[in-house]
């Protein structure tokens, strides 16, 4: 298995030296959910502004190279010139939208300190496959290249990892603050090591689960795939969500948790409906060995709630990937929610190192109000998932070599 890289594997920032009037490509995440021309969560455009903006006070010529949806062919509505204004807004200075026709021209036009960003590089088939003669196209634009996108460091695409091997490559603000957390909480952990694995299946994080029981003291499982971990222990879940073809291979992560010496937490108590619905006028606490053949699980219970606090209370690194319950719809996140104000809690009295990330556990924590209060959150889903799998990354790995 593949240890995380430390960013202190390769070049930052900091090792750049002069950069005045030089051409920086750097690789950034912009591709934020839009809704029209409005962007509705701008957290991957602010979570490039600290590289962009500094290499720019530096005197670089920043070229922002960024990919926007998954386009089969080129298409005005997965253009990057739609995200030009909104990223000027967030950082606070001009940008310059640049088409891949005539790229080289309008780049000679831009001096020490302008920002652009050039269009989207998915719109060369050849960016997804690590084209070669895409690589060159883009590497004469630039005379150094910094990444700066983790959440696209599982990808071994031209733009993420490529170009670390045609260009002096360094790491951007965002990917060394990734990095640099990841350690803490995997890599180099204060022990004992609390993980937070949730979501509706044991398929999509089998292989997270398999790396966790041999890393941590503690985990965590929650959501529905703990239905099946439940299952396994010869519960009978009702009308919950449960794959029970994996009911052996839960049995499995078991035996591996307890040759690791990590503790597996399931709860005992839950929250059960006979529909999902708002506040649904079946809703019940009830223990586990208690839920009714017409019943599904949709939370854990309070009881449960208020003993993993207790687990975290004696823990001193945490990772979270996954709700614990359908938090989407009320009352089905408050367990969720507890856990997020319990983690900001426990961090804030300086006693937690954690590390969250993944798309729901993002929105829960923001849901919850606590985003600033956790050591670290994460702007990556597939790329934090894999790195949990102990996976190696190729867009890190270009940047160690």
């Amino acid at each position: 298995m593949t240890e995380p890289v430390s960013s202190r594997a390769f070049k930052t920032l900091d090792d750049m030296g002069d950069v005045t009037g030089k051409r920086v490509l750097v690789r950034e995440d912009l591709n934020a959910p839009m809704n029209g021309a409005e962007v509705t969560d701008d957290t991957r455009l602010r979570a490039a502004v600290q590289t962009v903006a500094e290499l720019a006070d530096k005197g670089a010529i920043v070229l922002v190279l960024a990919h926007f949806g998954r386009p089969k062919v080129p298409s005005p509505e997965h253009s990057t010139a739609l995200l030009t204004k909104p990223f000027e807004q967030v950082l606070g200075r001009p940008v310059r939208y640049i088409n891949w026709e005539g790229a080289e021209e309008a780049v000679a036009t831009l001096k020490a300190g302008d920002i652009a960003l050039l269009e989207n590089t998915r719109f060369f088939g050849g960016e997804t496959r690590n084209d070669p003669a895409v690589i060159d196209r883009f590497a004469a634009l630039g005379d150094l290249y910094v990444n700066d996108a983790f959440s696209a460091a599982h990808r071994a695409h031209a733009s993420t990892e490529g170009l670390a091997h045609k260009l002096p490559a360094f790491a951007g603000r965002q990917m060394e603050a990734e990095l640099d957390a990841l350690d803490k909480a995997l890599g180099n952990p204060q022990h004992p090591v609390a993980a937070v694995v949730g979501g509706a299946k044991v398929s999509t994080k089998l292989d997270v689960l398999k790396a966790m029981v041999g890393k941590v003291d503690h985990l965590i499982i929650g959501g529905g795939m703990a239905n099946t971990f439940l299952a396994a222990r010869g519960v009978d879940v009702g009308k919950s969500l449960c794959e029970h073809d994996l009911v052996g291979t839960a049995n499995e992560i078991f035996e591996a948790a307890e040759k690791a010496n990590c503790t597996i937490h399931l709860p005992y108590d839950v929250q059960v409906s006979k529909e999902f619905a708002v506040n649904p006028p079946s809703l019940r606490t009830a223990n586990v060995h208690e839920v009714a053949a017409d019943e599904m699980i949709l939370d854990i219970g309070p009881a449960a709630t208020e003993a993993l606090a207790d687990v975290l209370k004696n823990c001193r690194t945490l990772v979270w990937n996954g709700p614990l319950g359908a938090f989407e719809t009320q009352p089905f996140d408050r367990a969720t929610m507890a856990l997020a104000h319990t983690v900001a809690a426990l961090t804030k009295e300086g006693g937690l190192v954690s590390v969250a990330g993944g798309g729901d556990t993002v929105a829960a924590i923001n849901q919850a109000g606590v985003g600033g209060e956790i050591s670290f959150v994460s702007t990556a889903g597939g790329a934090f998932l894999e790195w949990m799998e102990g996976k190696e990354l190729p867009g890190v790995a270009a940047l160690a070599r």
